[in-house]
């Protein structure tokens, strides 16, 4: 247990110690953008891979709940919503994304970041992520898989946050636009009427998430050894 503990603040640690300090700036200065890039996407996949190593090398002993089909359920429920914003986050342009902060410099670029599942959410792949984290912590209910996946969903939310606060000072008034056009909690812009759904924008995505989901669904046990029942 307390190998996955370490796993997992070397995992979140690791990814936010370097890209929301002042770390940051020093690489890049040190490296240049590229060089950065570089070396963070290595540590990052690495962290990565010691974190899901010592999940499936670690004893799962201790239950923190009892096992419940609810759960179970509610995981098949929230997944496909998951995975249409995680996959309709790629199929939109975002400027809280690397590089894409000049999407936000003409109007056709800020017409073209409120649209699809971004207007529901400005952080489509990393809310995607929270819900796929959480849903997975309920349905194993073990102090280990707590642990394993608290740190995706820790990592995601702390992100969108920490994202928001580095984009505002990075861009600028055009960002105060983009802010306010969208929001960071899933359909607050909505129901505070700063936005709104468009359904023909999200056929697209909800069609991909959909046959991720199919596949991810057929190929769970494959793919963590773990059979979907």
């Amino acid at each position: 247990m307390w190998l996955m503990l370490c796993a997992g603040v070397l995992f979140v640690g690791a990814h936010l110690g370097i890209s929301s300090t002042g770390l940051r700036p020093t690489l890049v200065r040190k490296l240049g953008e590229k060089g950065y890039l570089g070396v963070y996407s290595l540590i990052a996949l690495v962290t990565l891979w010691i974190h899901i190593w010592v999940y499936t090398e670690v004893p799962r002993q201790t239950y923190l709940w009892a096992l419940d089909p609810n759960f179970y359920l509610l995981t098949k429920v929230l997944m496909p919503v998951a995975l249409i914003l995680a996959v309709g986050g790629f199929m939109v342009k975002n400027p809280t994304a690397v590089h894409m902060e000049a999407t936000l410099a003409d109007a056709a670029g800020r017409d073209a970041s409120v649209r699809g599942v971004n207007r529901i959410t400005r952080h489509p792949f990393q809310w995607g992520v929270v819900i796929w984290a959480l849903t997975h912590m309920l349905a194993n209910g073990d102090a280990v898989s707590v642990v394993f996946f608290a740190s995706f969903a820790v990592l995601s939310a702390a992100g969108t946050v920490l994202m928001d606060k580095k984009k505002a000072r990075s861009i600028g008034a055009d960002w105060s636009w983009f802010a306010q056009a969208t929001s960071n909690v899933p359909f607050a812009a909505i129901v505070r009427g700063r936005n709104r759904l468009v359904a023909k924008e999200l056929v697209a995505p909800v069609a991909a998430g959909l046959l991720v989901y199919a596949a991810l669904y057929w190929g769970h046990q494959w793919v963590s050894g773990v059979p979907i029942y």
